[in-house]
């Protein structure tokens, strides 16, 4: 098990530089985040919760429905902390821990469709639904060499709204779009991983960044973060191996 120091002062100062620990929660990702604003709860929660425990400050949870203004409320200065995936695009801002969790992306396409796997995907004239600033929109953004990307507030919505041929999202959430919907299927086959991770600001001090991902390490040995997917329903496999 990971034996993670405690922060000092000097940690503690920088990581909540107001004397509060502002953690921005995207409840945008059923999978890190259930409830409403003024009662967030999940996995996400609770680490930013522990994490102020173990500073020995208060925590303010700023919640917002997707990861891009999230992200962009650490960028700003309005939060501390943000829990996102790990992505270069983002990295020139965010200083990653290693992955608590890693989820996948995985493509929705209308139930007659000839698409089978995320090869066939990238194709020219298949045009794919996503969540605008998600990790998937910033990864196929990259990767893809032929399908085009159309943005919208969720991909499974811009996909259906607009007669797509396919559709990006996570897989929890995914799985229960195609179930409600008999007309669209998943390919199962994942076209990547999304590795979710604690992330503050570039500025911070080495010894910051190295409370965190400590931290991260020690609440994966510990069993705090299998205990925190099995609170809040979510499948505790999707605990992150630990740190290479």
């Amino acid at each position: 098990m990971t034996d993670a120091p405690a922060p000092t002062r000097a940690v503690a100062a920088d990581l909540a530089p107001t004397g509060t620990l502002r953690a921005s929660i995207n409840l945008g990702n059923p999978v890190l985040a259930q409830g409403t604003p003024a009662a967030p709860a999940g996995i996400t929660v609770d680490l930013a919760c522990e994490i102020g425990a173990r500073l020995g400050v208060p925590v303010e949870l700023l919640c917002f429905d997707a990861a891009r203004k999230s992200y962009e409320a650490m960028a700003t200065g309005r939060a501390d902390l943000c829990f996102l995936a790990v992505d270069p695009a983002r990295e020139a801002e965010v200083a990653f821990t290693e992955p608590y969790v890693v989820i996948e992306g995985v493509y929705a396409v209308p139930r007659d469709s000839a698409l089978r796997s995320p090869q066939d995907v990238d194709a020219p004239g298949v045009r794919i639904g996503v969540k605008a600033g998600s990790a998937y929109d910033l990864f196929l953004t990259r990767t893809l060499h032929h399908a085009t990307v159309v943005r919208g507030e969720e991909g499974v919505d811009t996909f259906a709204a607009q007669g797509l041929e396919a559709g990006a999202g996570i897989r929890q959430p995914m799985t229960a779009y195609a179930a409600a919907h008999p007309e669209v299927r998943l390919l199962p086959e994942r076209f990547m991983q999304i590795r979710q991770a604690v992330g503050t600001p570039v500025t911070r001090s080495a010894q910051t960044a190295a409370f965190l991902r400590a931290t991260v390490e020690d609440l994966k040995a510990n069993g705090f973060v299998t205990a925190a997917l099995r609170r809040a329903g979510q499948d505790e496999a999707l605990l992150a191996p630990p740190m290479g």
